[in-house]
């Protein structure tokens, strides 16, 4: 205490303070004499207001708003003047804080954890060494950083004062960019809320409710399976140390099944009283302010005396409004003003005093004392994790400073912290190598068969028969062919084979070389059987004149046709669409190893954005042409010609192509999202259809000319028929059809003649029976008469066949003697017959 000689010298400034000795929170017990304890040092320093002596008037408000109404209304009409008010309580700070405005006051609380009290605009003169209950929330939102956590969630009890922590935490997440997920609050059950946490995926938990809500969460968290290796709760550090061991009714669990379910949980706990060893400005270290509160307590179990742990805030309040008042000393002198000048209505004095408050900064007991622009303390936060069912501290972080101070310690169930969420890993599905080589084997197979035929194709291009089959046709298929087996390999590459970037390249390959192969492939096919309908498909008086005009110029250019039209449709797309890569999503499947992840399964297509559009222009078109090209070789199939003598054999080909093209394409559009089967059709198709098509062209006229040596004696067979065809024998049957039918017109023609004959010779015997004398009847008396006699003409032989020899021993009796009966007969016939019709007879 101060001499008397001093504090006769010394101004006294009045500090009005209100320290709960009971109620809800008795924290006067502890904070009343620790702030006494700072009074009497301040009041000892000459350093600090030499010319003022600090004073405290207090009453018990017993944390109670409406007798802390009485006492406020006590403290402001009752002299002294108080310079300061000091409430303890939430609730009493609130009611206090707010109607200070009116009288000007600066009030500073020691014991007041609301958020709600940082507001500016309801408390503009409110001050507090008491940390904001948010003060949690800039550590939470450094340990997610720390962690890598992009998204939690929150469950809180439905109070004010976690409303109000959870709005702040809302707003510092979302400027850290962190998404808070899952809200839930409960009243008293939180068993909806904990499901609802469950369904939604939440990883990392915020939970903010009193102790005994606690225990009612984890008995629900045990029950639900929400903890573990991928779980991490976020808790209130102010719990006792044993909380969940306690007994308690409303819980149907065990304290193994809670113990089980809050293992690994972090804490975050502000810092009341500084871990450091170091000497402030009271020059009174952490270690030596608890053993002086201790005595001056007169040995009180500290455990029993409500505000022993907020003690050391009520000390470094004093300090902090002694520090301040000094510091307005010298500015008020420099206006003609002091401190013991004021009064409730001197603005300036307080406006002084607030500025002052508003830039304090020291080293307290408590830590480094510093106000917000809400004026709330900046402290010191405990991070702690209950490892093994005991708590181990893992880590200080310093708000004010933004310094976190880690010790490395901490333990987690799975390899380290949990993801934040069930961790997708992006995984391309690519095509199976094994199919690719095998099917890139058969088109390369393929691709030495095209070359086999084309160089045979030239090489025999001096041979009648090859020359018959317009070889510049078949080399255009041979080469097209390749094109196509050449076009499966770009369409087996795929992500595993090449970069990103290089994607679109293959994909145009893929195009080109399909396009144009079958252009030059199908259209060279399609050429010849449309044009050998064209001519030999027409009436028969048309048919000569026909045949003469297949020029090779016509074929050429119906081809050049059928290819420019694909080529400048896929110059287009490629201009105005090109083809980009673009990446199919499929749903998500879960490893066979117990791990937390989801593996989503990517795929990457060749496509452009209008991709349908062109698929259905260039589909139609080629479908009608494989099925023009089904109908013309239909019809076509009985034609024989020598200009082009191997269509039948092009039909056939025509035939497999538009089969296996028409049931392809559709197929590999369905099962697009499967990258071996589309693989396999796609590639399949082209192989079989280049294979048929070599096979079916070039393989009969290769065995022909091996085994019957046409190349060598193809003079030789020209010179015997003037003309290759006659060995063919295709033209042998279409000569043999023509000579038939010119001789049944010859012979129609000569049994029209023998029919005359016939009839003509019926009336020359009849005129010769009436000449016969009747001796010639009585003589023959045994005869039967002419009418009973066969007819004469009966006996000619049928036409083209020679007269039959005569036996006598074959005939009846009856006839042995016909050859005597009508002499004149036979040779009225011989003579009849002139010589010239006889050839014409038997042609």
């Amino acid at each position: 205490t101060p001499s008397s000689d001093s504090s006769s010298l010394s101004k006294k400034l009045y500090i009005g303070a209100l320290f709960p000795m009971s109620g809800g929170w008795p924290g006067g017990q502890a904070c009343m004499p620790s702030a006494q304890m700072a009074l009497d040092l301040v009041n000892n320093r000459s350093d600090i207001l030499p010319d003022y002596e600090l004073e405290l008037i207090h009453y018990d408000s017993m944390c109670d708003p409406g007798e802390a109404t009485k006492l406020l209304y006590d403290l402001l009409y009752t002299e002294p003047i108080k310079i300061v008010l000091m409430p303890g309580c939430s609730g009493v700070s609130t009611l206090v804080a707010e109607a200070a405005r009116m009288w000007n006051l600066i009030v500073l609380s020691y014991g007041s954890s609301s958020p709600a009290l940082s507001n500016r605009q309801r408390f503009p003169t409110f001050f507090r060494t008491h940390p904001s209950a948010t003060l949690h929330n800039p550590t939470r939102v450094q340990l997610f950083q720390k962690w890598k956590w992009t998204r939690i969630a929150t469950i809180q009890q439905t109070t004010e004062v976690f409303t109000s922590t959870l709005d702040d935490l809302e707003e510092r997440t979302k400027e850290a960019g962190i998404e808070i997920s899952v809200r839930q609050s409960f009243l008293t059950d939180p068993a909806v809320a904990v499901k609802n946490l469950k369904r939604q995926d939440a990883r990392i938990i915020v939970g903010l409710f009193y102790e005994t809500e606690a225990r009612k969460v984890f008995c629900e968290v045990f029950k639900e399976k929400l903890y573990g290796k991928k779980y991490v709760w976020f808790l209130i550090g102010w719990y006792a140390d044993n909380w969940f061991k306690i007994k308690d009714p409303a819980i149907n669990c065990t304290v193994e099944n809670m113990t089980e379910a809050v293992e690994g949980h972090v804490t975050t706990e502000i810092v009341m009283l500084n871990p450091e060893t170091v000497r402030g400005i009271s020059n009174m270290t952490s270690q030596e302010f608890i053993s002086a509160l201790m005595s001056r307590l007169g040995g009180k179990n500290p455990e029993e005396t409500g505000g022993f742990q907020e003690a050391p805030l009520a000390y470094d309040a004093v300090w902090a409004l002694a520090l301040a008042l000094n510091k307005t000393v010298a500015p008020l002198k420099a206006r003609g003003r002091r401190l013991e000048d004021f009064n409730y209505n001197t603005h300036d004095i307080t406006a002084e005093i607030y500025r002052a408050m508003n830039t304090s900064s020291f080293e307290g007991v408590s830590g480094q004392v510093v106000f917000d622009a809400q004026g709330s303390r900046m402290a010191m936060t405990l991070i702690e994790q209950l490892q093994g069912g005991s708590y181990k501290k893992i880590g200080y972080y310093d708000s004010s400073q933004k310094n976190l101070s880690w010790f490395g310690n901490d333990v987690w169930i799975g390899a380290g912290p949990p993801a934040d969420r069930t961790v997708v890993i992006e995984e391309y599905r690519f095509l199976s190598q094994k199919l690719f080589a095998a099917v890139s084997v058969f088109a390369g197979l393929g691709i030495l068969l095209g070359i086999v035929c084309l160089t045979f194709n030239i090489y025999n291009g001096n041979v009648r028969y090859i020359q018959n089959s317009q070889p510049y046709l078949n080399n255009m298929t041979a080469v097209g062919c390749m094109m196509a087996l050449a076009a499966v390999f770009p369409l087996g590459i795929d992500g595993h084979h090449v970069h990103t970037t290089q994607f679109p390249v293959v994909c145009q390959f893929r195009l080109w070389l399909l396009g144009l192969g079958f252009s030059l492939a199908y259209g060279s096919m399609f050429t010849k059987i449309w044009w050998v309908h064209t001519l030999f498909t027409k009436k028969e008086e048309k048919k000569e004149k026909k045949k003469q005009h297949l020029e090779p110029w016509k074929l050429y250019a119906t081809v050049g046709v059928l290819l420019a039209i694909d080529f400048l449709s896929l110059m287009i797309w490629q201009i105005v669409d090109p083809l980009h890569i673009t990446v199919e999503k499929f749903t998500k499947e879960a490893p066979k190893e117990d791990l937390d992840v989801l593996i989503q399964p990517l795929l990457e297509h060749c496509s452009s954005e209008k991709m349908n559009t062109w698929l259905g222009v260039v589909y139609g078109y080629k479908g009608l042409l494989l099925l023009l090209g089904i109908f013309l070789a239909y019809e076509t199939k009985s034609v024989s010609t020598e200009k082009i003598n191997d269509h039948r054999a092009v039909g056939m080909a025509i035939y497999n192509v538009a089969v296996l093209c028409l049931i392809t394409a559709p197929v590999t559009m369905i099962l697009s999202s499967q990258q071996d089967a589309s693989f396999a059709f796609a590639s399949l198709a082209i192989v079989f259809s280049a294979y048929i098509t070599l096979v079916v062209l070039f393989v009969p006229k290769m065995r022909r000319l091996i085994t019957r040596g046409e190349w060598q004696s193809e003079q030789q067979d020209t010179l015997k028929t003037g003309s290759s065809t006659n060995n063919n024998d295709e033209e042998k049957s279409r000569q043999l059809e023509r000579e038939n039918r010119e001789l049944q017109k010859i012979i129609q023609e000569k049994e029209e003649r023998v029919s005359a004959l016939r009839n003509q010779l019926a009336e020359r015997q009849a005129l010769r029976n009436r000449r016969q004398p009747s001796t010639g009847q009585n003589q023959n008396h045994n005869a039967p008469p002419p009418s009973a006699q066969q007819d004469p003409k009966s006996l000619l032989p049928p036409p083209g066949y020679p007269n039959p020899t005569i036996d006598n021993h074959s005939r009846p009796p009856s006839f042995s003697n016909s050859s005597n009966l009508y002499p004149a007969e036979s040779k009225i016939n011989r003579n009849h017959c002139h010589n010239s019709q006889i050839p014409l007879l038997y042609k």
